[in-house]
């Protein structure tokens, strides 16, 4: 697999963070220090199971002080600019693409806590990664307002810190993701997604590999590309094809707005995309964002959400995907999930999978 060299540089934060720059070109000077001076970085968090749902949920207490939406002239993913009282995350006064541990993580930390397992109660050290990726040092920037070469900056970061993240011990999942938008929770608003490494294998995985397993079984060969082949034959919730790529309206989906991207050729995960297949699922990804803004002539709240195989379990049945997700239903109204959707898991969609596809394709 042919891609080309990776422009990155290790820091340290003075809190003793790893801090990563992935930078469009090589040869810029990335030796800025953090001035400021943070005690040591120590966060404890932890993870319960639960036994009737067959769950692990993480407990971080230390997240309820974490920054929230805080102005522009104090966004802590804005570059420190020379002479600025303010200093921020970013130690240099610009950069490109990013990557650092979460100052507010809710894995990670010291791994001492001791594992508890008494009768039903079962705890253990909320041991795993979080970390912070910024797309764009422009805080008035986004996603879709990239250029391609960023995307392919961005697409190489991505490929790197996951790589790096499943050797890190305990880690099981790596999961990239970008929340956007105060109305599904998102923080900060600068340019920014996150990336994972949970100790555990996710109940959704969990879920997936077991209907994979199940099907494998009883068809033969992957249920994941026996969906896409039939997804892209009916084509009539594909919203859009490449030559490596099927971007469709699952037949049913959980949010308002919802599409899922798969490649046509079966891979566990990003690391495993060649660099051509890397620029076009980029492309396409703007392409589907852009779509999704203008449904109501807006940019609406999003989530993005890359599944990728477990590091150690399943990688042979898992299929890389990737699922964009709006919960705005109407132009000044957002799809709550109420009682029967969080309390029963049974999702009621208000509109057919089919319109939808035809409004996203037509668009």
């Amino acid at each position: 697999m042919s891609r080309p060299e990776t422009n990155k540089t290790r820091i340290l934060l003075s809190d003793g963070r790893e801090f990563v720059y992935y930078d469009d070109r090589p040869g810029i000077d990335r030796t800025a220090p953090d001035r400021r001076g943070l005690e040591p970085h120590n966060p404890k968090s932890e993870i319960r199971y639960d036994p009737v749902l067959d769950d692990w949920v993480i407990v971080a207490a230390h997240r309820q002080t974490r920054t929230n939406l805080p102005k522009a002239s104090e966004c802590p993913l804005c570059p420190t600019l020379q002479g600025a009282e303010y200093l921020s995350e970013i130690p240099a006064d610009d950069y490109h693409v990013v990557a650092f541990e979460n100052r507010f993580p809710s894995l990670g930390g010291s791994s001492g806590g001791l594992e508890v397992l008494e009768g039903t109660i079962h705890t253990k050290p909320g041991v795993g990664r979080c970390e912070v990726v910024c797309f764009t040092s422009d805080h008035g920037s986004s996603f879709v307002k990239l250029p391609q070469a960023r995307l392919r900056t961005l697409a190489a970061a991505w490929v790197d810190r996951t790589l790096e993240m499943s050797k890190y011990p305990g880690v099981e999942q790596v999961f990239v993701f970008e929340n956007r938008g105060a109305e599904i929770g998102a923080t900060l608003d600068h340019p920014h997604g996150q990336i994972y490494g949970y100790p555990f294998v996710t109940s959704r995985t969990a879920r997936a590999l077991a209907s994979a397993e199940r099907w494998q079984k009883a068809h033969g060969g992957c249920l994941f590309c026996a969906i896409v082949s039939e997804e892209s034959q009916k084509r009539i919730r594909v919203v859009r094809e490449t030559e490596h790529f099927v971007a469709f309206v699952p037949a049913a989906p959980r949010f308002p707005y919802e599409v899922h991207v798969y490649p046509r050729r079966h891979v566990p995960d990003l690391p495993a995309l060649t660099q051509a297949e890397l620029d076009e699922l980029m492309a396409l990804q703007v392409d589907l964002l852009e779509r999704f803004f203008r449904l109501f002539d807006k940019p609406i709240p999003y989530m993005s959400c890359w599944h990728q195989a477990p590091v150690r379990v399943g990688r042979d049945l898992h299929h890389l995907s990737l699922q964009l997700i709006s919960p705005q239903r109407a132009p000044n109204t957002l799809k709550f999930f109420a009682s029967s959707e969080s309390g029963m898991h049974a999702y009621t969609m208000d509109v057919l999978p089919e319109a939808i596809a035809t409004r996203l394709r037509d668009i």
